[in-house]
């Protein structure tokens, strides 16, 4: 092999003047945080929380489920999937409500259902993720959304520690720097409940038109992201208030009008490799009644649209979703579960067979099947690869 032209110093002089650049990138973009991501978030009432409220919510939805599923034309194995899930964890998310679902009831009954629901959690537990959405950071409602959190705290903490999979929810953003009280609020929580730096996270919705685009033209996104200094979890998109407050008629509000994926699409690419979630968002037509039927399907195709989209989290509000949520996303990860398991044993193997993946692909692969294998669609025993490989793969940076 022939000697190069360049000599050290250009080798160098690179290195140093892009040393900045390598250090920032690799804090901004961590990428792909480990362990689960749910499928979707229920959100419940403050004031409806009680200690059955998953088995109760489970038993609905497979009541329904067992009435109606046969109507639905469900692959049998997926259909067998549903049931056992509505049976051993019927919700993988729980946010506990205390913004629009709960209202404003006045501030004593609110300070006594806050504590009341971190006492009720303490004892049940019952879901892998779970938390509270808490009144916003603007002017009419930050107090009481900062008392409530702190209240409910001192009911959860008093019983025992804090739950595993527990992230609060910060909604209607109208500037950063709500977003940058947050993270101090919970900074001087953590330090007042004793708990580790860093402990409490918060997911942020995406429910007005400046979390999109700030005050002064720029993309507002990136920005809530760093200003919430590695608290940010997620960023959950909100269907009727973001399309309410562009204008968007009721009847044409939904999470698949335009201006929806236009925000989503922004929150997709602000939030690529920083290890911040996306979910998307909810549907209001409830399955229910003569209507069980067509919002099932509505649903199971929304569900659907999004996972295509690469929005793996959804809202759910009724229990009569539950199954459809399941149902849906069980079909995609079955579907593409053979394909899947194919290429990625064939980058495995280096075969060459059909497909070149290229190694972010391979990590896609990986991610898939692990998403599948967390969410319950396929088992362990299915894949030729182990769990730790499939971390490896998902993990790797090419």
């Amino acid at each position: 092999m022939g000697n190069g032209r360049l000599t050290e110093d250009v080798y160098t002089a690179a290195d140093a003047r892009l040393a900045e650049a390598d250090a920032r990138v690799a804090a901004k973009y961590p990428g792909e945080p480990p362990g689960r991501q749910p499928v979707h978030t229920v959100y419940v009432p403050a004031s409806r929380y009680k200690t059955r409220l998953v088995a109760d919510w489970g038993k609905q939805a497979l009541r329904v489920f067992g009435e109606h599923a046969d109507q639905l034309g469900l692959d049998a194995e997926v259909a067998d999937r549903v049931r056992t899930k509505l049976l051993t964890e019927p919700i993988e998310d729980l946010r506990i409500d205390f913004e629009d679902g709960y209202g404003k009831p006045g501030d004593a009954e609110e300070d006594a259902t806050a504590l009341a629901a971190g006492r009720t959690l303490a004892i049940t537990g019952g879901t892998p993720f779970v938390g509270i959405r808490f009144k916003s950071f603007e002017q009419a409602t930050r107090r009481r959304g900062i008392r409530t959190l702190d209240l409910f705290l001192a009911g959860l903490l008093e019983s025992g520690p804090l739950p595993e999979g527990f992230v609060v929810t910060l909604p209607k953003v109208t500037a950063v720097e709500q977003v940058e009280v947050a993270a101090d609020v919970l900074e001087r929580l953590e330090s007042a409940y004793g708990l580790a730096d860093g402990t409490l996270r918060f997911e942020v919705q995406i429910e007005t038109a400046q979390s999109i685009v700030d005050v002064d033209g720029t993309v507002a996104v990136p920005r809530i992201i760093e200003a919430a200094r590695g608290r940010c979890s997620g960023l959950h998109y909100g269907t009727y208030d973001y399309s309410a407050g562009l204008g968007i008629s009721a009847e044409y509000q939904s999470m698949e009008h335009p201006a929806a994926d236009f925000a989503k699409q922004l929150m997709q690419v602000s939030a690529a490799g920083t290890g911040v979630r996306l979910s998307d968002g909810s549907t209001n037509k409830l399955p229910v009644g003569d209507g069980i039927l067509p919002a099932w399907r509505e649903h199971l195709r929304l569900v659907r649209r999004s996972l295509e989209r690469g929005f793996y989290q959804g809202w759910d509000l009724h229990p009569h979703q539950l199954p459809t949520r399941f149902a849906a996303t069980y079909a995609f990860f079955r579907q593409g579960f053979p394909a899947a398991l194919a290429r990625l044993r064939d980058y495995a193997d280096q075969t060459g067979r059909g497909v070149l993946d290229e190694p972010a692909t391979a990590q896609a692969l990986a991610s898939f099947l692990l998403r599948g294998l967390d969410c319950g669609a396929v088992d362990e025993g299915e894949l030729s690869f182990s769990r730790s490989e499939l971390d490896g793969y998902a993990r790797r940076i090419p």
